[in-house]
């Protein structure tokens, strides 16, 4: 039986000058090999076929956890806000109205400083009102101003935060550089 080199170079290749000679035939061989190797290659995708305890997910199925809730979570928490135990609600309104998860709570740290200053019972962290708005809820706050947001501005050619405070915060030449710093910077993807 014949071996691939010998096959290649023809007999037995005993002398290294005699392999040097060769080269130019043994690189070819390599590329080629390697080139058709690759082009046989193709992708395996595993398939949402499994008992219910393996935890395989489907296509389009999530296993239920969001970054963006623990990290909003964990970013309200640094400054012991009200909104941190609502920050599910935070994200799922901001998706439902098709806001960044992190507009809103980045008005109330405007506004409110996260919702720690605001009246009373209020539920108030966004400066509606001048603070003389009481919502009934933080959900209903969330809802509603992450709802406002959507149809009153942004849907109304206001998409940006400059263009969204010369409406929100009128006169204040300040409020969207505020909002700026802390939006979106300070609450980090991953």
């Amino acid at each position: 039986m014949t071996s691939a080199l010998e096959y290649i170079f023809g007999g037995t290749v005993r002398h290294p000058l005699l392999l040097l000679k060769h080269m130019k035939k043994l690189m070819s061989f390599i590329l080629i090999t390697t080139l058709l190797v690759c082009l046989q290659t193709k992708r395996i995708y595993a398939e949402a076929v499994s008992d219910p305890s393996a935890g395989i997910k489907g296509k389009g199925e999530t296993s239920g956890f969001d970054f963006r809730v623990e990290n909003l979570r964990n970013y309200l928490e640094q400054f012991n806000s009200p909104l941190a135990p609502y920050a599910k609600d935070l994200v799922s309104n901001a998706d439902e109205n098709g806001l960044d998860y992190r507009l809103v709570p980045a008005i109330s740290g405007v506004e409110s400083t996260f919702g720690k200053n605001i009246p009373n019972d209020s539920y108030n962290a966004y400066g509606w009102a001048n603070g003389n708005y009481s919502f009934t809820s933080w959900p209903d706050s969330i809802s509603q101003v992450s709802e406002t947001l959507k149809s009153g501005y942004i849907d109304r050619g206001a998409p940006t935060i400059a263009k969204i405070a010369k409406r929100y915060a009128p006169p204040s030449t300040t409020w969207d550089i505020t909002l700026n710093i802390l939006f979106p910077k300070s609450i980090r993807y991953p």
